[in-house]
C-alpha cells in the first residue's frame, strides 16, 4: 500500500487527474462531497475544476466514470462557472457515456445534459445531441434521441427549439436499426404533443406504414395543452407558480391567466425547408404562356402549379412570373386557365408569405375585377387566391384597390368584394383595423347594404358585422349613425355569428375581463401618457388594456372614454347622442305651426306679428322673447316658433330694432329648445342675408353660432357658406367668412368638410371685392392652424400676388397652436366629447391630404417610356427618366396607379451610371411626395432597393438614397419597412457603407416608434455581426442602434439571440447588451393629448422619455397624496417591466419632507482639500477613457459630505430617469444656492462628465442645459475655473462635440463659448487642439471650427504653445480623409488668414502641394478679405471680443462707434499681428495710446473687466487722445460733416478710412481726397500716424473691389474707375513721400499692397481704358516710392514672401513673379545705402524659409532662371556688404539645416577668403571684405550690370559707386574692354566720377568712424519714448542695427586709438554701451568672440523678460528699441514688477 499513501496525501483536484484509477475514484468521491458542501455558487473553488470536468465524464475506467458522472452532475448543478464547460462535457457525454453498457451511466449522462439545459445552456446541448445523431453507433443515437425527448417533455417547446429536430426526423425513420426507429417514433409523438398538426407536413414523405402507426399514436395523445414541468434558473418565479398550482390541485383555468405559460403556437411553415423554383421553370415558359393555343398555355401553367405546391418557397425576384400569371387572370378568354392561374398565384402567395407582399398591389385589382365570372370553380379559385394574397400584405396596403372596385356596376363584383372584406376583417385585430381604415370601408359598405341586389346587401351586412365584431361597437357605431334600426339589428346579428381567426380574444377581450376589478398590476403606458390612465385605473375598476398604446383601437368599456387609449373615439358618437333620432324633423305645414305657436305664445303677440306699425311689432317681439325665455325645453315647438318669426314681413323687416329682437329670439330658441336642422333651414337664409347688416350683423352672427351649437358646426357652416355664395352681396360674403373663422376657433375643426370650403374659399379669393378676399385669407389662416402646411397645396395655382398674401397669413400662424374648442361640447356629451374632438383633429391633417385632387398618370406610363428607361444607351435612359420627372411634376399629386414604372425604376437603381442612379433616387423622392401615403404599396418592390443603394461607395449617392428613404418613410410610416425579412436581408450584406447607413437610419427612426413588427428580431443576428465588423464606423453605428433595438425587443429576447454566436463574440456582445440596457430609452409616449389636459393643461414636450410620475413629482396637479402614490406606482411599473429593475413598492412620504434643506452643503476649504489630495496623488486623478467603477465610487465618497443624501441617491441611481430628476432639481436650486454650487463645482463638473458617457440623449440634453445655466451664473459671479476643474471637465465636454446629433453639437459649442468667460481662451486652446486628434471625424471638424472661432475672437495670442506650432498642427488636417474635417481645417486657416494675412503661410511651413493648392484655392474663394472677419464677431459675440489688450473698452457709444468699430477691428488685427507674431514680428511702431496696454488699469482690476463687458463702455475717452494736438477748426475744414458726431481726430480718421473701402465709388473718392488733404498739410500729416496700416488695408480692399467687381460691371462708366484709381494712387504717393509715415507700413500690409499694385499693372483691362497708360505709369512711380521710402526690412521681407507665394501659386502668371523680382533687384541696388537700417536677421530668416520651400533643385526646374539669379545676387550683395559677420545674423532660424542658406553663405565666404587672403579691416562698411572668386563669366556679368547702370540716367550715381567698390576689391580687375567701346566723353565721365567718390569716401569715413553712431540712428532715437517694448527685433523706424556690429566697430576704433577694452559683463547691456571710455584690450580674437556671445546672450535674456505677451516666448530678441537710453534700466525693472503683480493678482 506504499503507493496508496503517496496519492492519499494529494489534494482533491490532483487526485482526480491521477494515473491510478483508484486514486481518481477516491478523488471523484471527495469532489462530489466537496461540491455538495460548497454553499456559495461563486466560490473560487469551482474554478479549479473547470478543466477537469470533461475528464470526470470521459474516465476510461467504468467504475470511476460512474462516480465521475455523479460529481460532474453536482458540479453543473451548483457551480456558477459550469456553463463554460458545456461544449466539451456534452460531447464527452455523447461519445463516451451514451455508448456504455451500464444503464446508470446513460441515466447520469442524460441528467447532466438536462442540468446544462436548466442552467440556460440548452442550445449548446441540443447542438451536441444533434451531432450525436450522426454517430455510427446506434446506442449513441438512441440515447441522444431519448435525451432530446426528455428535454422536450420537461422543458417544453419554448426552450427546446424544434425546427432542427424535425429536420432530422425523417432520416431517423429511415434507419436500419429498429431501436432507432422506435425511439424516433416516441420523439415524434412527444413533438406532436407540443405542436399538433404543424408536424404533419414535414413528415409527409416518410414510409406510409410508419406514418399510419404515427397517426394512431397521435390520436391517443391527450388534447390538453402540455405544460413545462422543469424550469430554467431564470424562470424561478414561473416554477413557484407551477408548484403552487400543483398544490391547489392544478387549477384548470390557470393556464389562461398567465400568458407567459401558454405554449407558443409553432407554425408548420417555419419548420419547412424553402425550395427554389424559379430556376426550375420550363425554359420556354414565358413564350408558352403567351402562345396562341390554349393547350400550350395550360401546359405552362400546369408546370408552375406543380412547382408552387411546395409549401415554402425560396425568396427571389418573382416579378416576371407574377406579371405573366396576372395577365392570364385578367386577359385570358379561357376560364379554365383563369382558374389555373389563380391557383398558381394562391400557391405562390402561400409559399412566399410576406415576401409576396410586394406583388400584392399589382394582382389584387385584377382578381377583384375578374369576380365578374359566374362559374363557381373560377370564383372559388379566385377567392382562394385573393385570400392567400391578403395574408401576405396588410389591409392598409390594398385598401385603395378594394375601395376602387366597391363602386363597380357589376353586382357579382360588389358581392365578392364585400365577402372578401368580411373574410379579411376576420384576420384583423383592433390595432390593424384603425379608425382611418374603418371610415372609408364602412362608408362603401353602407352603400352596399342599400343595394338593389339582395346578394350584395347580404355580403355588405356580413362585412359590417365582422367589422363590428373585430373593432368593437365604440369604434364602428359612429359610422353607422344614419342606419335605420332594422338594418342595424341585422348587422349585429351577423356580428354574433362571426368566428374570428384570432379567437374571441381580439374583439371581446374587453367584455371578458369586464367583471374583474383591476388589481395593483396595471401596466401604464410607457412614457408620459400613462398619467391619466393610471389615475383612472386607480379610481375606477375598469380594464386597462395591457399596452393600450399598441392596441389603441380597443378602448376600455368602463370608465371614461377619454383615456388616451380610447382612440376609438367615443366622442363623435356621444356628441351626436340626443340628435341621432331627430336630426331632421318632418316639415310642418304653416297651419300646424300656427296652432302650436298659439298654444305657447300670448294671443296678442301672434296678432301683432305682421302689424303695419313698427312699435306694435316691437312690443310683440318683446312678448315673444319673454315667452321663449320662460318655456321648458321639452315643450318648446322650435320649428313652429321660427316659422312664426319668418312669417311676413319675416326677414324683410325694415325696422332695425325689431329685426335685432327677432334675431336675438332665434338665438334663444336655438339655445333653449331641441333645435333641429329643419328649423335651422327655415331661418338660416334670413340670417345670412342680415349678417352683413351694420346694425343687425352681430345679432345674426350670434344666432348662427347658437344654431351651429344645436345642429353642429359642420352642417351649419356648409349651409351658411353655400347660401352666402349663392347671392351677390359681398358684405354678406365677407362677414359670413369672418363668422366661420371665429366659429372654427370656438368649435374646433372636427367633422368639417374641408373640400367644400376650399371650393368656396377659391371663389372668395377670386372675388373683386377686397374685403371678401381678406376674409377668405383670414379663414385660411384659421384653417391652417388645424390642417397644417398641406392646406397650401390646394392654392398652388393661384396668382403669385394672392399666394404671397396667403403665405404671409400662414407665416403669422406658424408656431401657434389651435385653441381648445370652447363650444359644441358641453351640452351633449359631458363625458367624452372633448376627447372625440381631439381624435378627429388629429386626423384632419391626413384627411386633407386625401382630399387633394390626384391625377391618374397610369396612361402616361407607356410601354415605350418603360423601354426607354431600360435602353442600352444611357442617354436614352436619361431621356426616359427626364420624361418621368416631368410627368410627375405636371401632375403634382398622383394616384397610386403607375403601371409598369416601379419595375423600370427599380432597374435603374443599380445602373452603372451613377448620375442616373441619383436621378432615379430624386424621382422616387418626388414620387413619395406626389403619391402621399399610398406609396406604401411600393415599399417592398421600390423602397427596399433604395436601401440597397445605401451601400454605394459614393458619398453623394448614399446621401441621395438616405434622403429618398426618409421621404418615403415620412409618407408610409416605419411599419412597412420593418415587416418581413427584407430589411434583415439588407443588413446581412457585408457592405460597410450599407451597414453603417442602415443602422444609422434605424437608430434615428426606432426611438420614435411606439411599436414595431416582430420581424425586427430577424435583424438582430446581423446587428450582432455588425458589432464585430472590421469597419470601425459600422461598429460604432451598431452600438448606437443597440439600445433602440432593445427598447422594442426587450433585453431577454436580445440576450437569447446571442446563443448562436461564438463564445468569444457572445461574451463581448452580452457585455454591450448590458451596457445598452442601462441606457435604454423608454418607448415614446402615445400622442399625449388627453394627458396634457390633466397635467396643468401644459402639453408635454414633443418627446419625454421620463415616465409621467417623474414629471409630476414636483408639480401640484395631483389632487391628493394617495393619488400621487398610485400614479407613482403605476407610472413606475411600466418602466420597471421594461428594464427589469425593482419596483419601488411605495414612495416614502417621509422622503419628501427631507428634501426641504439645501442640496449642496458648503464645507469650508473642502474644494482646496480635494485639490491637495489629488495633487498629492492620494486619490485617483480624474483622467480616463471610460469611467471605471473606482472613479464613480471615489466621486460618490467625495460628494457624500457636501451633497444632500437624497440628491446623491438620484445622481448615482442606475436608472437614467433619476439622473434627469437630479438635474431638474439642480437647475431649480442653481440661483438660490450659488455659493453651494461654487463650493462643490469640481464635483458637479466631474459628475457631469460621467453623464457624457451615458448614451441616453434626454440626460445629455438636460446636462447641457444645466451647464449653460451654470456657466452663465459663474460668469455673473466673476468666478474663474481652477486648473483642476478645467482639466477634469473640458476634455470630456470636447468629446461631445463629436456627437452625431446636431442639437447636442450646437449646445456643446455654445457651452465652450461661454467657458471662455470664466477660463482664459489661451488655456482652452490646447484642450480643443487635443480634441482634433480624436478618431471621431465630427469631433475633429467641430474642434477645428472652434479653434477658428477662438483665433477670430481673441487674435493669435490664443494659439498655444506658439502660433507656428498650432497652425502646423491645424494644417495637418487639410489632408484628412474626411471631407468635413478637411473643410473645417481649411476654413479655420482661412479665418486665421483673414485676421493675419500672408504670415499664415510662413507659420504653416511646408505643406504638400495638394494641400497647399487646396488652401490657396479656399483663400481665394473665401470672399472674406483680411480683416472683414472679426467684424461679425464684434456684433454677434460681445462676450468673445474681449481682447486681452482691453481695446474693446475703448469703443465709445453713439454712432461714432458703429462707423469706426469695423475699421478699428481691422486695424487691431493688423496690430496684433505686428505685436505678437513671434519670430516674424514687424518693426515696432509708435503705438497710439488707445492700443497700449494700460498697466495701471490691469493691475487694479483683479480680473473683473473680462467678465463685465458693458461696464467698460462707460469710459470717458477724451483724455486718451491728448497726444494728437490738431487745431479743431482745421479739421472742420477737412470734413465739416463729421464734426457733430466725432469729438476727436482719431475717430474721424477711422471713419474717413472706413469710407475708403466703401463699395460706392463717390464715397470712396471723397474719403481719399480728404485723406490726401490731411497728408499734404505738414502740420496735420502727423495725425495719420498710427493709422497707416489701416489706411493701406482700406485702399487695398478698394483696389480688390475695383479689380473683382467694378471692372467687371458693364453698367459702370469706366471714367469713374479711372478717377478712383488716380485718387488712390495720388493719395498713396503723397503718403509715401512722407518718410516717417511710410515707414509705419508693416510687412503683411506691404506684401498685400505690392501684390495689389503689381496685379493692377498687369491688368489688361486697365490698358484698354482711355487713360489706362497714364494709370499704369503712375502705379510704376508709386511702386518706386514704396520701395524707396517704406521701412527697408519690411519691404524686403514682403517682396521675398510675395516672390515665394507667386512661385508657389500655380495660378499666378510668370509676368507677376518677374515684376516682383524686378522690385527685388531694385532693392538690391539700394542695399549699399540701406544696409545699416535693415534687420538682417529677419531678412535671412525669410531667405531661409524661401530656400526651404524652394531648394536649389526645385528652383532650377523653374521655366526662367531669374528666381535663382535673383536670390544669388541678393545673398552675394549681402555677403559683400557684411562680410563674415553675415553669419552672426542667423539667430532667428530654429533649424539651420532645413535649408541650404548657411552652406551657401559659407561657400561665398570661403571663395572670397581664398581670393583676397586678408580681410580689409579699414572700410567703414565692415561688410565689403570677402567676395567669392568669380569666374570670368561672372566678372563680365557683374561689370556689364554696373556699366549698364552708369549708362542709365537715374542710376548713374549708383553705378559709379558700385564700380568704385568693385575696383577697390579687385584691383587687378580689367575694365578696359568695357570702356574701349564707349565714347571718349563717357570714359572721362567715369574716371571723374570715380575720383569724386574716392575723395568723398575718404572724408566721410573719417567722420563716421569717430562718432560711432550712424547719422540715421541719431535722428531716430528721440521719438521712441512712447514705445511699449515688445518682443520685436525691430528698431525705431525699422532701422535694425545689431549691437554686436557696433561693439565690434567700437573695439576696432579703440584699439586704433590705443584705448583698452574693458570687460562688460557687469554693465546693463545696450543701455550705455558707449558711455565708459576705459576698456581693457581683448587678448585674442577668440576672447573677443566669447565676450561678444555673452553680451548677446545677456541682451537676449534681458528682453525676453520684457515680452508683454505672457503666453509666448519668442525665439530671439537681439536688437530692441528702448524707451530712452538713460531711463531704460529703470523702466525695465518697473515694468517687470508691474507684470509680476498683474500675474499674481490674476491667479
Amino acid at each position: 500500500m506504499g503507493d496508496d499513501s503517496e496519492w492519499m496525501k494529494l489534494p482533491i483536484d490532483q487526485k482526480c487527474e491521477h494515473k491510478l484509477w483508484k486514486a481518481r475514484l477516491n478523488g471523484y468521491e471527495e469532489a462530489l462531497k466537496l461540491f455538495q458542501k460548497i454553499d456559495d455558487e461563486k466560490s473560487p473553488e469551482w474554478s479549479k475544476y473547470l478543466g477537469l470536468i470533461k475528464k470526470f465524464v470521459t474516465d476510461s475506467n467504468a467504475v470511476a466514470q460512474l462516480k465521475g458522472l455523479e460529481a460532474a452532475l453536482a458540479y453543473v448543478e451548483n457551480a456558477h462557472v459550469a456553463g463554460k464547460t458545456t461544449g466539451e462535457v456534452a460531447s464527452g457525454v455523447v461519445n463516451k457515456v451514451f455508448n456504455q453498457p451500464k444503464a446508470r451511466a446513460k441515466e447520469l449522462g442524460e441528467d447532466i445534459c438536462l442540468m446544462y439545459i436548466e442552467i440556460e445552456k440548452g442550445e449548446a446541448i441540443q447542438e451536441e445531441l444533434l451531432k450525436g445523431l450522426d454517430n455510427k453507433n446506434p446506442k449513441i443515437i438512441v440515447a441522444c434521441i431519448e435525451t432530446l425527448r426528455k428535454a422536450l417533455s420537461e422543458f417544453g417547446s419554448k426552450i427546446i427549439s424544434l425546427k432542427p429536430i424535425i429536420k432530422v426526423l425523417p432520416k431517423l425513420f429511415e434507419s436500419r436499426e429498429k431501436a432507432v426507429r422506435d425511439e424516433a417514433k416516441l420523439l415524434a409523438v412527444e413533438i406532436y404533443r407540443w405542436i399538433r398538426d404543424a408536424l404533419r407536413p414535414p413528415l409527409q414523405n416518410i414510409n406510409s406504414v410508419q406514418l399510419k402507426e404515427l397517426e394512431e399514436e397521435w390520436i391517443k395523445v391527450s388534447s390538453a395543452a402540455p405544460k413545462q414541468t422543469r424550469f430554467l434558473r431564470s424562470q424561478q418565479e414561473l416554477k413557484a407558480k407551477f408548484e403552487q398550482q400543483q398544490g391547489l390541485g392544478g387549477d384548470a383555468d390557470g393556464g389562461d391567466d398567465d400568458e407567459e405559460e401558454a405554449v407558443p403556437q409553432v407554425d408548420a411553415y417555419e419548420l419547412l425547408e424553402a425550395v427554389e423554383i424559379l430556376s426550375k421553370l420550363p425554359k420556354d415558359f414565358y413564350e408558352k404562356i403567351e402562345a396562341k393555343k390554349w393547350q400550350e398555355r395550360k401546359e405552362a401553367l400546369e408546370a408552375v402549379e406543380l412547382l408552387v405546391k411546395n409549401p415554402k418557397l425560396e425568396s427571389g425576384d418573382y416579378a416576371d412570373l407574377v406579371k405573366a400569371l396576372k395577365k392570364v387572370v385578367g386577359k385570358d378568354t379561357n376560364v379554365m386557365l383563369v382558374a389555373l392561374a389563380a391557383k398558381c398565384l394562391a400557391g405562390l402567395a402561400t409559399g412566399l408569405r410576406k415576401k409576396f407582399g410586394q406583388y400584392a398591389g399589382h394582382v389584387v385589382p385584377t382578381i377583384l375585377e375578374k369576380f365578374k365570372e359566374k362559374k363557381p370553380q373560377v370564383v372559388q379559385a379566385l377567392q382562394e387566391a385573393i385570400d392567400a394574397i391578403f395574408l401576405t400584405t396588410t389591409l392598409q396596403n390594398i385598401s385603395e384597390d378594394i375601395l376602387a372596385v366597391m363602386d363597380n356596376k357589376n353586382p357579382t363584383i360588389k358581392q365578392q368584394t364585400s365577402l372578401f372584406i368580411a373574410r379579411s376583417f376576420r384576420h384583423c385585430t383592433p390595432s390593424t383595423l384603425p379608425k382611418s381604415l374603418l371610415k372609408p370601408f364602412c362608408a362603401a359598405l353602407l352603400k352596399h347594404i342599400n343595394d338593389s341586389a339582395p346578394e350584395v346587401r347580404d355580403a355588405g351586412f356580413e362585412a359590417l358585422g365582422t367589422a363590428l365584431k373585430v373593432a368593437g361597437e365604440k369604434a364602428v357605431n359612429p359610422f353607422l349613425a344614419d342606419v335605420d334600426k332594422l338594418k342595424l339589428d341585422r348587422i349585429k346579428e351577423c356580428a354574433e355569428k362571426v368566428e374570428l381567426v384570432y379567437g374571441k380574444k381580439a374583439g371581446g377581450a374587453a367584455e371578458k375581463k369586464e367583471g374583474k376589478p383591476i388589481t395593483g398590476k396595471t401596466t401604464a403606458l410607457p412614457g408620459s401618457a400613462g398619467d391619466k390612465e393610471t389615475k383612472d385605473a386607480a379610481t375606477k375598476p375598469g380594464p386597462l388594456k395591457k399596452a393600450s398604446a399598441v392596441k389603441a383601437g380597443v378602448p376600455p368599456k368602463k370608465g371614461k372614454p377619454a383615456t388616451a387609449a380610447g382612440t376609438g373615439g367615443g366622442g363623435p358618437k356621444s356628441k351626436k347622442g340626443p340628435e341621432t333620432k331627430e336630426i331632421f324633423e318632418s316639415e310642418l305645414s304653416i297651419e300646424v305651426c300656427e296652432e302650436k305657436a298659439a298654444a305657447v305664445l300670448p294671443a296678442s303677440c301672434i296678432q301683432q306679428l305682421d302689424s303695419g306699425n313698427w312699435k306694435e311689432r316691437l312690443a310683440c317681439m318683446e312678448e315673444f322673447q319673454k315667452a321663449v325665455e320662460l318655456m321648458e325645453r321639452s315643450e318648446m315647438p322650435c320649428q313652429a316658433l321660427v316659422r312664426m318669426l319668418a312669417k311676413k314681413p319675416g326677414w324683410k323687416e325694415t325696422n332695425f330694432q325689431v329685426m335685432q329682437m327677432k334675431l336675438h329670439i332665434v338665438a334663444l330658441i336655438a339655445q333653449k329648445g331641441n333645435f333641429s336642422k329643419t328649423s335651422a333651414q327655415v331661418v338660416l337664409d334670413g340670417l345670412v342675408d342680415k349678417v352683413g347688416d351694420v346694425k343687425c350683423g352681430t345679432n345674426a352672427k350670434e344666432a348662427m353660432t347658437a344654431i351651429a351649437e344645436a345642429c353642429q358646426l359642420p352642417w351649419t357652416a356648409e349651409q351658411v357658406v353655400a347660401m352666402a355664395f349663392s347671392q351677390k352681396n359681398p358684405k354678406n360674403q365677407s362677414e359670413t367668412l369672418n363668422w366661420l373663422s371665429n366659429a372654427i376657433k370656438e368649435f374646433g375643426f372636427s367633422g368639417l368638410n374641408v373640400k367644400a370650403f376650399i371650393s368656396n374659399v377659391k371663389t372668395a379669393l377670386a372675388a373683386t371685392n377686397p374685403a371678401v378676399r381678406t376674409s377668405a385669407i383670414t379663414l385660411l389662416g384659421v384653417m391652417y392652424l388645424y390642417v397644417g402646411p398641406s392646406l397650401r397645396m390646394f392654392f398652388e395655382d393661384e396668382k403669385p400676388a394672392l399666394l404671397s398674401q396667403i403665405d404671409a397669413e400662414f407665416e403669422k400662424m406658424q408656431g401657434q397652436t389651435a385653441p381648445a374648442p370652447t363650444r359644441g361640447i358641453s351640452r351633449h356629451s359631458v363625458g367624452g366629447g372633448d376627447d372625440g374632438e381631439e381624435e378627429e383633429q388629429e386626423e384632419v391633417g391626413n384627411d386633407v391630404v386625401d382630399l387633394l385632387p390626384r391625377t391618374d398618370i397610369g396612361d402616361k406610363i407607356t410601354a415605350e417610356l418603360v423601354s426607354k428607361i431600360g435602353d442600352k444607351n444611357w442617354k436614352i435612359r436619361k431621356e426616359g427618366l427626364d420624361e418621368v420627372t416631368s410627368i410627375i411634376n405636371e401632375a403634382k399629386f398622383i394616384q397610386p396607379n403607375i403601371g409598369e414604372l416601379p419595375a423600370a425604376l427599380k432597374g435603374r437603381l443599380n445602373d452603372s451610371n451613377k448620375i442616373l442612379v441619383q436621378q432615379t433616387l430624386s424621382i422616387l423622392q418626388q414620387l413619395a411626395t406626389a403619391m402621399g401615403p399610398n406609396i406604401k404599396q411600393y415599399v417592398k418592390n421600390l423602397g427596399i432597393p433604395v436601401i440597397t443603394v445605401l451601400g454605394d461607395s459614393k458619398n453623394n449617392v448614399r446621401a441621395a438614397a438616405l434622403a429618398t428613404v426618409n421621404a418615403w418613410a415620412e409618407q408610409t410610416g416605419m411599419k412597412e419597412w420593418l415587416e418581413g425579412e427584407d430589411l434583415s436581408e439588407e443588413l446581412k450584406k457585408e457592405n460597410p457603407f450599407l451597414r453603417q447607413e442602415l443602422l444609422g437610419w434605424l437608430a434615428e427612426k426606432l426611438p420614435t416608434l411606439r411599436s414595431v413588427p416582430s420581424d425586427l428580431l430577424l435583424c438582430v443576428p446581423h446587428l450582432y455581426s455588425c458589432l464585430e465588423d472590421r469597419n470601425g464606423d459600422v461598429r460604432k453605428k451598431a452600438q448606437d442602434a443597440l439600445p433602440f433595438f432593445m427598447m422594442h425587443l426587450g433585453f431577454e429576447k436580445m440576450a437569447k439571440a446571442t446563443g448562436k454566436l461564438k463564445p468569444t463574440s457572445k461574451d463581448q456582445v452580452l457585455a454591450m447588451l448590458e451596457k445598452a440596457k442601462a441606457n435604454m430609452p423608454a418607448k415614446p409616449a402615445p400622442p399625449a393629448k388627453a394627458c396634457s389636459r390633466v397635467v396643468g393643461g401644459a402639453a408635454p414636450a414633443k418627446f419625454q422619455p421620463a415616465s409621467a410620475f417623474a414629471d409630476d413629482l414636483g408639480s401640484n396637479t395631483m389632487e391628493s397624496k394617495p393619488d400621487l402614490k398610485k400614479a407613482k406606482a403605476g407610472g413606475l411599473s411600466s418602466k420597471t417591466k421594461v428594464q427589469g429593475k425593482k419596483v419601488l413598492s411605495k414612495p416614502n412620504l417621509k422622503e419628501d419632507d427631507d428634501k426641504s434643506g439645501p442640496i449642496f452643503i458648503i464645507v469650508p476649504n473642502g474644494k482646496e482639500q480635494r485639490m491637495r489630495e489629488e495633487k498629492a496623488l492620494k486619490v485617483l486623478k480624474w483622467n480616463f477613457t471610460t469611467p471605471r467603477d473606482e472613479y464613480i465610487e471615489q466621486l460618490k465618497t467625495q460628494m457624500s459630505t457636501c451633497v444632500a443624501k437624497w440628491l446623491q441617491d438620484e445622481m448615482f441611481h442606475a436608472d437614467f430617469q433619476h439622473h434627469n430628476k437630479a438635474l431638474t432639481v439642480m437647475i431649480e436650486h442653481l440661483e438660490s444656492e450659488k455659493d453651494g454650487v461654487i463650493s462643490c463645482l469640481d464635483l458637479i463638473l466631474k459628475w457631469l462628465t460621467l453623464r457624457f458617457f451615458d448614451t441616453n440623449t434626454s440626460v445629455l440634453m438636460k446636462a447641457l442645459e444645466y451647464l449653460k445655466l451654470l456657466f452663465n451664473l459663474l460668469s455673473q459671479e466673476e468666478y474663474h475655473l481652477t486648473e483642476n476643474e478645467a482639466s477634469s471637465f473640458i476634455p470630456y465636454l470636447i468629446l461631445k462635440v463629436g456627437e452625431p446629433k446636431d442639437v447636442i453639437r450646437k449646445d456643446v459649442r455654445a457651452i465652450l463659448n461661454r467657458m471662455c468667460l470664466i477660463y482664459p481662451a489661451s488655456k482652452m486652446f490646447p484642450f480643443i487642439m487635443e480634441g482634433t486628434k480624436s478618431k471621431n471625424s465630427k469631433q475633429r471638424a467641430e474642434c477645428l471650427e472652434e479653434l477658428g472661432c477662438l483665433v477670430e475672437s481673441y487674435g493669435m495670442n490664443v494659439c498655444q504653445p506658439t502660433p507656428g506650432k498650432a497652425l502646423k498642427e491645424m494644417a495637418t488636417h487639410i489632408g484628412d480623409r474626411d471631407n468635413t474635417v478637411r473643410n473645417a481645417a481649411l476654413n479655420t486657416i482661412v479665418t486665421v488668414y483673414n485676421v493675419h494675412g500672408d504670415q499664415v503661410f510662413k507659420l504653416i511651413g511646408n505643406l504638400s502641394e495638394k494641400d497647399m493648392s487646396m488652401l490657396e484655392e479656399r483663400i481665394k474663394r473665401s470672399a472674406k478679405r483680411p480683416s472683414s472677419a472679426p467684424v461679425r464677431q464684434a456684433e454677434e459675440k460681445p462676450q468673445r471680443t474681449q481682447n486681452i489688450s482691453a481695446n474693446a473698452s475703448m469703443m465709445r457709444k453713439g454712432q461714432a462707434e458703429d462707423m469706426s468699430s469695423k475699421l478699428k477691428i481691422m486695424y487691431r488685427t493688423y496690430r496684433i499681428q505686428n505685436r505678437n507674431m513671434g519670430s516674424h514680428s514687424e518693426t515696432t511702431h509708435t503705438v497710439p495710446r488707445e492700443f497700449q496696454l494700460d498697466l495701471d488699469e490691469i493691475e487694479n482690476d483683479n480680473g473683473t473687466v473680462r467678465c463685465e463687458m458693458p461696464a467698460l463702455v462707460q469710459h470717458k475717452l477724451d483724455d486718451i487722445f491728448e497726444p494728437v494736438l490738431i487745431p479743431e477748426p482745421k479739421i472742420r475744414a477737412v470734413s465739416p460733416h463729421f464734426d457733430d458726431m466725432h469729438s476727436n481726430t482719431a475717430s474721424t480718421i477711422n471713419f474717413v478710412i472706413s469710407q475708403v473701402a466703401s463699395g460706392d465709388i463717390n464715397t470712396s473718392i471723397q474719403a481719399l481726397t480728404q485723406i490726401d488733404e490731411v497728408l499734404k498739410q505738414e502740420d496735420k500729416a502727423e495725425a495719420m500716424s498710427g493709422h497707416i496700416d489701416q489706411f493701406l488695408i482700406a485702399t487695398l480692399m478698394q483696389l480688390r473691389l475695383i479689380y473683382n467687381t467694378h471692372m467687371a460691371d458693364e453698367k459702370l462708366d469706366k471714367d469713374e474707375i479711372v478717377r478712383l484709381y488716380s485718387c488712390i494712387i495720388g493719395s498713396m504717393i503723397t503718403l509715401f513721400q512722407i518718410e516717417s509715415l511710410a515707414r509705419e507700413a508693416s510687412t503683411g500690409v506691404l506684401k498685400d499692397l505690392m501684390h495689389g499694385l503689381i496685379t493692377l499693372m498687369l491688368d489688361s483691362r486697365v490698358e484698354d481704358l482711355e487713360e489706362g497708360e497714364q494709370v499704369i505709369r503712375s502705379v510704376n512711380l508709386l511702386v518706386v516710392k514704396v520701395l524707396e521710402k517704406s521701412d527697408q526690412t519690411n519691404i524686403l521681407s514682403a517682396l521675398l514672401v510675395l516672390l515665394q507665394d507667386s512661385l508657389l501659386a500655380t495660378a499666378s502668371s510668370p509676368k507677376f513673379s518677374e515684376l516682383v523680382m524686378k522690385c527685388l533687384w531694385r532693392m538690391v541696388r539700394l542695399l549699399p545705402e540701406t544696409i545699416n537700417s535693415i534687420n538682417l536677421d529677419r531678412i535671412l530668416l525669410d531667405i531661409h524659409i524661401f530656400m526651404k520651400v524652394f531648394p536649389k533643385e526645385k528652383l532650377k526646374q523653374c521655366k526662367s532662371e531669374f528666381p535663382i539669379r535673383t536670390l544669388k545676387t541678393l545673398l552675394h550683395t549681402l555677403c559683400k556688404l557684411k562680410g563674415p559677420k553675415i553669419l552672426d545674423h542667423l539667430t532667428m532660424i530654429d533649424n539651420k539645416n532645413e535649408s541650404e542658406l548657411e552652406a551657401h553663405l559659407c561657400r561665398l565666404m570661403k571663395h572670397t577668403m581664398d581670393q583676397s587672403g586678408k580681410a580689409d579691416k579699414d572700410t567703414e562698411k565692415g561688410a565689403s571684405r570677402i567676395e567669392e572668386k568669380a569666374s570670368k563669366a561672372k566678372v563680365n556679368d557683374i561689370l556689364a550690370e554696373i556699366f549698364k547702370k552708369i549708362g542709365s540716367k537715374e542710376n548713374t550715381k549708383e553705378g559709379l559707386a558700385e564700380l568704385y567698390e568693385y575696383k577697390k576689391k579687385y584691383s587687378d580687375a580689367d575694365i578696359e574692354p568695357f570702356l574701349k567701346n564707349s565714347s571718349q566723353f563717357f570714359q572721362s565721365y567715369v574716371e571723374r566720377g570715380l575720383r569724386l567718390i574716392e575723395t568723398e569716401r575718404e572724408g566721410k569715413g573719417r567722420i563716421a568712424t569717430s562718432s560711432g553712431i550712424s547719422p540715421q540712428m541719431e535722428g531716430t532715437c528721440v521719438p521712441a519714448s512712447t514705445h511699449t517694448v515688445s518682443s520685436s527685433i525691430g528698431n525705431t523706424n525699422g532701422e535694425e542695427v545689431g549691437p554686436s556690429v557696433y561693439l565690434e566697430r567700437l573695439k576696432i576704433l579703440r584699439q586704433r586709438c590705443g584705448l583698452d577694452n574693458a570687460k562688460q559683463e557687469d554693465r546693463p547691456p545696450l543701455t550705455s554701451l558707449l558711455s565708459k571710455p576705459t576698456l581693457p584690450t581683448v587678448a585674442s580674437s577668440t576672447d573677443m568672440l566669447h565676450s561678444k556671445l555673452s553680451q548677446l546672450r545677456e541682451s537676449r535674456e534681458q528682453y525676453q523678460h520684457l515680452d508683454l505677451d505672457s503666453n509666448q516666448t519668442h525665439s530671439s530678441g537681439i536688437g530692441t528699441t528702448l524707451a530712452s537710453p538713460s531711463s531704460a534700466a529703470a523702466n525695465i525693472d518697473d515694468l517687470k514688477k508691474r507684470l509680476e503683480r498683474i500675474k499674481s493678482s490674476r491667479k
